[in-house]
C-alpha cells in the first residue's frame, strides 16, 4: 500500500507541471556528466599509452571537474538572462566539439589538459538542468522535482560502464568519438521536447551582475557552496577517480574498476531523488546532520581499505549517503532562492564541482607521498564531520536567505 501511495505521489507531482520539460532536462543532464567523466572512465587506458603517473592521471581526471564548476556560473547567468533552452543547447555544442577533438587528437598529455578542460562543459548542465526543470513546476514539488532531474548523474554509471568497454575493442579515441552520438540525440530531444521560454529579460531588468552581487552578500550561500562540496564534490570526485584507485589498489582492470565504479555511482545517482523527497517532507536541515555524521563514519571504514567485497561494499554506501546529501542540499537552495534558482544553481554547482577537482588531486598526491589512499579518506571524514557540525549556525541564517535573496528583476522563472 504505501508503495502505490508512492506512485500516486509521483504522479501526481509529474502531472503538476511540464513532464516532458523535466524528461528534456534529465537526458540534458545524463548525457552531459556521461562527457563530463569521460576521462575518468578511461584514465587507466591514456595513462597506460602516454605512461602517466598517478599524479598526472588525478588531474587528467580533475580538470575536466574544474572546468565544469567555472563554467556553471557561466551556464547559471545565461540561463537567467537567455533562458535555459539556449543555453542547454550551446552547452551540448560545446560537449560535441571537446569529443570530437578527442577522437581526431589528444596525442599529447599537454592537449589532453586541454581537452579535458573543455570536457568541463558537461558538468555546466547542472546549471541548466535545475532551473529548466524548476521553472516547469510548482514550488510544492521542487524537491521531488529537481531530485528527479538530478538523478542524471546516473549518466556516470552509463559512461563508466560502457567507455572501458569500447575502449578495448576499439581504443580509447574511438571511445571518445562514440560519444557524439548521445550527444546529438540530446540535441534533438532537448530542441524538440522543452517548452520554449518567455522572454527572459526585459528593459526594465537589473543586470545579472547586481544579483550575483547581492546573492553573494548573503551568508548562506556560502554555507551552501561548501557543504556542496562536500557531498556532490565527494561524489562525482570520487566516483571518477575509482577506477584509478582500484587498479592501483587491488590489480583491477579498466573494465573490472568502471564497472565497481559504476556500481558506485548508480547508487549514489538513484538514492538522490529519495534524499530531496525526504527533505521536502522533514526538512532539509534537520537531514542534513545525519548524512554528514554518516559520511564521516563511512569515509573512515572504507579508508581502511579491506579485501576488494569489503571495499566495493563500503564504497557503494559511502556514495550513495553522498548522493542522498546531494538531494536535500538542493531542496534547501530551492526552498531558500526560489526567485534564483539559475544563479543559485551555477553558484553551488560551482562549488561542488571544485570539490570535486579536489579530491581525485587530493587523493593522487597523498598516495605518492605516503604510498597509501589512506590519508584520503581520512580527510574526507574530517571535512565531513566538519560540515556536521556547521548546521546548527546554518538554522540562524534560513530567514536572512529568503530575506535577501536577490528579487527576480524581470527574470522569467
Amino acid at each position: 500500500m504505501k508503495s502505490l501511495m508512492s506512485l500516486s505521489t509521483l504522479g501526481v507531482a509529474l502531472r503538476s507541471g511540464h513532464w516532458p520539460t523535466l524528461a528534456g532536462a534529465w537526458l540534458h543532464l545524463t548525457v552531459s556528466f556521461m562527457v563530463w567523466l569521460l576521462f575518468g572512465a578511461l584514465a587507466v587506458a591514456i595513462g597506460q599509452e602516454l605512461g602517466l603517473t598517478a599524479t598526472q592521471q588525478s588531474v587528467l581526471v580533475a580538470l575536466p571537474l574544474l572546468g565544469g564548476a567555472a563554467l556553471r556560473i557561466t551556464a547559471g547567468w545565461a540561463c537567467d538572462w537567455y533562458g535555459g533552452k539556449r543555453t542547454g543547447l550551446l552547452v551540448l555544442g560545446l560537449q560535441l566539439l571537446a569529443v570530437i577533438w578527442a577522437a581526431l587528437g589528444g596525442r599529447s598529455y599537454v592537449e589532453l589538459l586541454g581537452i579535458a578542460l573543455l570536457l568541463g562543459a558537461g558538468g555546466a548542465s547542472f546549471a541548466v538542468a535545475m532551473p529548466v526543470a524548476s521553472r516547469a513546476y510548482p514550488a510544492t514539488h521542487q524537491g521531488l522535482v529537481l531530485g528527479l532531474v538530478a538523478s542524471g548523474n546516473i549518466g556516470t554509471v552509463l559512461v563508466l560502464l560502457l567507455a572501458p568497454r569500447w575502449e578495448t575493442a576499439l581504443g580509447w579515441h574511438w571511445a571518445c568519438g562514440i560519444m557524439a552520438v548521445p550527444i546529438l540525440i540530446a540535441i534533438g530531444l532537448f530542441t524538440t521536447v522543452v517548452q520554449s521560454e518567455p522572454t527572459v529579460r526585459t528593459a526594465g531588468d537589473g543586470a545579472w551582475w547586481q544579483a550575483a552581487w547581492a546573492m553573494a552578500r548573503v551568508p548562506s550561500v556560502y554555507w551552501l557552496c561548501m557543504i556542496y562540496g562536500v557531498t556532490f564534490g565527494g561524489f562525482v570526485g570520487l566516483t571518477s577517480f575509482l577506477p584509478v584507485l582500484l587498479h592501483d589498489q587491488y590489480g583491477s582492470d579498466p573494465i573490472v574498476g568502471g564497472s565497481i565504479a559504476a556500481l558506485c555511482g548508480f547508487t549514489g545517482s538513484l538514492i538522490r531523488p529519495v534524499g530531496g523527497y525526504v527533505a521536502d517532507r522533514w526538512g532539509g536541515l534537520p537531514v542534513l546532520v545525519g548524512v554528514f555524521i554518516a559520511l564521516a563514519l563511512m569515509t573512515v571504514l572504507a579508508g581502511s581499505l579491506p579485501a576488494l567485497p569489503w571495499a566495493v561494499g563500503l564504497l557503494v554506501v559511502t556514495i550513495a549517503v553522498m548522493g542522498f546529501g546531494n538531494g536535500v542540499i538542493f531542496q534547501i537552495v530551492s526552498e531558500w532562492f526560489p526567485k534564483d534558482i539559475g544563479l543559485a544553481s551555477g553558484l553551488v554547482g560551482a562549488a561542488g564541482g571544485i570539490g570535486g577537482f579536489l579530491v581525485p588531486i587530493g587523493f593522487g598526491l597523498l598516495r605518492e607521498s605516503t604510498g597509501t589512499f589512506l590519508f584520503g579518506f581520512v580527510g574526507l571524514a574530517v571535512v565531513s564531520a566538519a560540515a556536521a557540525m556547521t548546521v546548527a549556525p546554518a538554522l540562524r541564517w534560513r530567514p536572512q536567505a529568503v530575506a535577501q535573496a536577490p528579487s527576480p528583476g524581470g527574470f522569467s522563472r
